[in-house]
């Protein structure tokens, strides 16, 4: 499988570039693969963000309270206790 690319030219303070140079060549990575890499996990982060967003603005909170305050249940299976302070 291949992926497409495109060229972007980008413009880094010298001391971010340099910086990010040094965490590349750490990792053994080229610094197109470091700051493609960091944009890649930017761009998830956002998404994520927004994903939680939406699904929080769809919540049925009357439903949640009610659900969170209700009585009964059963006790914790062994191992799934909190721990106590």
């Amino acid at each position: 499988m291949s992926t497409r690319t495109s060229t972007y030219p980008l413009r880094l303070p010298v001391s971010i570039k340099a910086e990010a140079e040094k965490l590349a060549a750490s990792e053994g990575t080229s610094l197109n693969q470091f700051v493609a890499t960091a944009v890649a996990e930017k761009v998830a982060a956002l998404r994520t963000l927004s994903y939680f967003a939406d699904r929080r603005n769809r919540a049925n909170w009357a439903a949640f309270d009610e659900l969170m305050t209700r009585a009964g249940g059963e006790p914790p299976r062994f191992g799934d206790e909190l721990p106590r302070k």
